[in-house]
């Protein structure tokens, strides 16, 4: 139970590695994993939940090792309502400082008919799952999946029986996203209300954003008397996406005369993370998305810039700082130094050592030559193309494309292959394809292109373009980005980084893993 003195925090709950991992296409490599958690436990998430160890050995190998490293944030694992999944779970997360079972099962209508269980049935696994769990691990957490669309006799039902058992977080899913902001309140407020042993629990809000009201309704949630937001960074998540963690932090920081509740999120960090999320996710941002858009603090109309001239708080209701993003955007050219570049670097969130920033000055001087003015946007895009540790058996040595007006495009490529160059001119229709079709003639493979996105960094025709491309070839799916001045340069290194890490997955995974093994309807 919360203290009088905590009464108005409300705790994060971060499920992007779990929630957010099962967005089609948008698997994250175990390194990946182990980094975003690292940037959730840096940035103050309370909860981090870090997988479902039951359903590969990868994600098992992920949770394990995050469960070890972490520091500050409680380490959280998802499993169904069985025995062998909360034992897996236990395993995992055992090693963490402040460990948590989570475990859920679906209790509306729908959602009982697929175990084919009687609401008796379903009550008496619920009490033993979350006894079990609680036997194991002091902190347990449990989900009535679909309880939005659960009657309320039976929610509220089970959710007396989950408390008895043990549970001492209970998260209240609206997983189809189909509650509005009134409903989400009055659900809450009446559980806290009615059901005996409530009171001593924290309730919790798991919200998705079918409709487009995530973030309304988890907001509304608090309001309700719930004092745990699960959420993602970016609202990544299946279908439409979850409640976006940044969106709910700067609102409650933001709007502190209406909704009297605080978090211990450094708020400062939230764009770093943004950005890496969506490079490894391989979903890029979209540029009107709240607080981490491109355009979230970008003014075009006169009005509004002559406003902002004058005062920004005209048409800004934060300050782009106050999300981690740097006040200024052209402080660097071909004439800056090693210094210089550390320190910007330093502020758009990297920190490099001496042999990495030796690396990233070449590079940069590279682009300083190409481009006439060097953006904060063109800097995160060079980190983010060079840092690939993976990127090693299949390398660009050079290309060529040949354009016309008439006819197809031709692609002169040579690359290395284990060390050994190989050379070869293929036809495409257009030279992206002419180039695609290059490399798979180089280096043959399977892989599907599921996706193939191009946005411009920055403005001007000399603009750095980032390209992102997303594969799957029995069902390992990979994600691969790059960036260049040159669009068709951009694309290829997407490709073959791509397809360097499809190499690694076959290399690390046995026939199965890290791949979902099991079929399971999850919690969000």
């Amino acid at each position: 139970m919360t203290s009088s003195t905590d009464k108005d925090r409300v705790f994060i709950f971060d499920t992007t590695l779990r929630d957010g991992e099962q967005s089609p296409g948008a698997t994250m490599t175990h390194d990946e994993k182990l980094e975003i958690a690292s940037l959730l436990d840096e940035m103050g998430v309370d909860i981090i939940e870090a997988g479902f160890p039951i359903a590969s050995e990868g994600d098992f190998k992920a949770v394990s090792e995050i469960a070890a490293n972490a520091q500050n944030a409680v380490i959280c694992g998802l499993a169904r309502a069985n025995i062998g999944d909360i034992d897996r779970c236990w395993e995992a997360v055992k090693h963490a400082k402040q460990p948590r079972i989570h475990t859920f099962i679906g209790t509306s209508p729908l959602h009982r008919a697929i175990p084919n269980l009687t609401q008796d049935e379903m009550a008496e696994r619920i009490h033993e799952t979350v006894t079990h769990a609680r036997n194991l691990c002091d902190n347990v957490q449990w989900s009535p999946m679909d309880a939005t669309r659960t009657e309320w006799d039976y929610l509220a039902r089970v959710v007396e029986i989950a408390i008895k058992a043990g549970a001492s977080t209970i998260n209240i899913p609206d997983t189809v996203g189909y509650t509005a902001p009134v409903e989400s309140a009055d659900l809450i407020r009446r559980l806290i209300a009615e059901v005996p042993g409530a009171q001593d629990v924290i309730f919790a809000t798991h919200c998705h954003n079918d409709l487009g009201m995530a973030t309304a309704n988890s907001l509304a949630a608090v309001e309700g008397g719930a004092r745990q937001i699960e959420c993602t960074i970016n609202g990544l998540g299946e279908r439409a996406g979850n409640t976006a963690l940044e969106e709910v932090v700067m609102a409650l920081k933001v709007r502190g005369d209406i909704m009297p509740y605080y978090t211990d999120i450094d708020a400062k960090k939230i764009m770093n993370i943004s950005r890496r999320v969506a490079t490894v996710s391989g979903f890029p941002v979209q540029f009107n998305k709240a607080i981490v858009g491109k355009n979230a603090f970008a003014h075009e109309s006169g009005i509004h810039q002559d406003g902002m001239l004058k005062n920004a708080e005209t048409f800004e209701i934060m300050r782009p700082e106050d999300v981690g993003l740097s006040e200024t955007s052209l402080v660097m050219g071909k004439h800056s130094g090693r210094a210089a570049l550390r320190a910007k670097l330093k502020d758009l969130g990297f920190e490099l050592g001496d042999n990495q920033l030796k690396d990233v000055f070449v590079r940069f001087k590279d682009l300083a030559d190409r481009k006439k003015e060097v953006y904060d946007d063109d800097l995160v895009a060079l980190m983010r193309a060079g840092e690939d540790p993976e990127n090693d058996r299949l390398k660009i040595t050079s290309l060529r494309v040949q354009c016309g007006t008439e006819g197809p495009q031709q692609a002169d490529l040579v690359m290395q292959i284990d060390g050994v160059e190989k050379t070869t001119s293929q036809t495409g229709d257009g030279p992206v394809d002419a180039t695609f079709n290059a490399v798979k003639a180089l280096f043959p493979h399977t892989a599907r292109l599921q996706l193939y996105q191009v946005h411009a960094v920055t403005e001007g025709t000399d603009a750095q373009a980032t390209v992102s491309v997303r594969m799957e070839e029995d069902g390992r799916i990979v994600t691969g980005q790059s960036a260049d001045t040159d669009t068709v340069v951009a694309s290829a290194k997407a490709y073959v980084n791509a397809l360097n890490r499809l190499i690694v997955r076959r290399e690390k995974t046995a026939p199965g893993e890290d791949r979902r093994e099991i079929t399971y309807k999850d919690v969000s």
